[in-house]
């Protein structure tokens, strides 16, 4: 799915080039770790989505959020993703799961706590 770069402004340019599938929380039914990348500037970021299909029948709602990124931290996560056997599978076993699948006391996840994050950027599909 392509989106504007938050960086360069240019349309359907970011991309997302690595994903993990992660285990639901107890917030989330569906969270996915992901790299972004543009294809113009080549800016790369970190982006979540998370999607809650709890509540009445038709209710769903969801957040997709991309951040910077210290470029180590995108490298170590891409080599993990790289490692493990089926990034697709939020039930996999593999240590990048384990790494970055992370929950408190309360079972919410915390993977995002692996990284020194910048201010969020909007994800806006284009």
């Amino acid at each position: 799915m392509p989106f504007t770069c938050p960086e360069c402004h240019t349309q359907s340019a970011l991309r997302i080039t690595h994903r993990l599938e992660l285990p639901p929380d107890a917030r989330s039914d569906e969270i996915t770790l992901q790299v972004v990348r543009c294809s113009q500037c080549r800016f790369e970021g970190l982006a979540v989505y998370e999607e809650s299909r709890r509540g009445a029948l038709d209710d769903e709602s969801y957040s997709h959020t991309g951040y910077e990124a210290e470029k180590a931290a995108l490298s170590a996560l891409k080599k993990a993703i790289a490692r493990c056997p089926d990034p697709g599978d939020p039930r996999c076993a593999c240590a990048a799961h384990e790494e970055y699948g992370r929950r408190d006391t309360h079972g919410r996840w915390t993977g995002l706590d692996a990284f020194d994050l910048g201010p969020s950027l909007p994800l806006v599909r284009t």
